[in-house]
């Protein structure tokens, strides 16, 4: 009896230590169960939130102080601390020994972890122990049952302001595509119906595609079909003066290609209603007469001054 007396009374002078990223909307059954289980066994709770690198995704749609102040909100006593992301398992862990001992000195702590947690990846040196999954809860299904839900409250509309300020400023990659043929005398043009003015063929880069030439070849063959053209060379990027962005802290940078035509005919297609071969020579005159869309102006100049004759 005396030696299961020691036990508890040891347990109860450490320090429980939860390491997790509750990225939710709220604190589910799972959540309170694993918060109130560990707070049973010890006199000081400390949650370890994980901060991502990248702020305001699906993944980490939350930051460091919304996380903390929901759990603060349900239970005041427990202890919330920030630690960053490390690419280093080893670094991470050490990270963690450091946070934990400088915000303490004098404690000694218990880190709890379920199957699926940190614990595999920790090398660091204090006692770390599994907890028994509580129940089916995904946090990545949770989250996707509230991203197409709107409630019409003042706090709702202020989140997003306060969301979409906490980003960092983006820069959307497109690529666009010279497309030669005739020794590079002729350059093929495509015009939206939008505003009836001829462009280079290209568009937004995807997260599928593994680098800006194959994006550029499949933008390509969207907006002028099938045709076979040779291997992608660069030629230049520049910043986009594209009116749906000049308002906007984020902005568009281009990567502009070129290429020969090896055959098959060019036809309009998804968003450009036509597409047409010009003579290379014949560009000055066309961005004199207004007949280039704005944004694609410094590209066009910059093509027509490489390769005019």
């Amino acid at each position: 009896m005396l030696a299961y007396i020691c036990v508890i009374k040891t347990q109860i002078m450490k320090t429980g230590v939860i390491i997790a990223r509750f990225q939710t909307p709220y604190l589910h059954e799972g959540h309170t169960h694993l918060i109130e289980s560990i707070q049973s066994k010890h006199n000081k709770l400390v949650v370890v939130l994980g901060v991502a690198p990248i702020v305001g995704t699906r993944k980490n749609p939350y930051d460091y102080h919304t996380r903390e102040k929901l759990l603060k909100k349900a239970y005041p006593n427990v202890i919330v601390l920030p630690l960053s992301d490390h690419p280093n398992d080893i670094t991470w862990s050490q990270n963690l020994d450091n946070l934990l001992a400088s915000a303490f000195p004098s404690e000694k702590f218990v880190l709890y972890g379920s199957r699926d947690s940190f614990i595999p990846y920790y090398s660091g040196k204090i006692e770390t122990q599994e907890l028994a999954e509580h129940g089916d809860y995904n946090a990545t299904e949770l989250r996707a049952m509230y991203a197409d839900l709107v409630f019409d409250s003042q706090d709702f509309r202020a989140g997003i302001i306060y969301a979409y300020n906490h980003q960092y400023t983006k820069v959307y990659p497109t690529v666009d595509v010279a497309v030669f043929r005739e020794n590079r005398t002729e350059i093929l043009l495509g015009a939206k119906s939008i505003n009836n003015k001829w462009r280079l063929l290209g568009g937004f880069s995807d997260p599928e595609d593994e680098n800006f030439e194959a994006a550029a070849k499949r933008e390509l063959i969207e907006e002028a079909g099938p045709i076979e053209v040779s291997p992608l060379s660069y030629e230049m990027s520049c910043k986009i003066d594209d009116w749906r962005y000049r308002n906007e802290s984020d902005k568009i940078i281009t990567t502009v290609f070129s290429c020969d035509h090896i055959f098959g005919t060019p036809k309009g297609q998804d968003d450009i209603a036509e597409v047409n071969w010009f003579k290379v020579n014949e560009l000055k005159a066309m961005i004199d007469n207004g007949m280039i869309t704005p944004e694609h102006l410094p590209l066009i100049t910059f093509l027509y001054n490489k390769y005019s004759k």
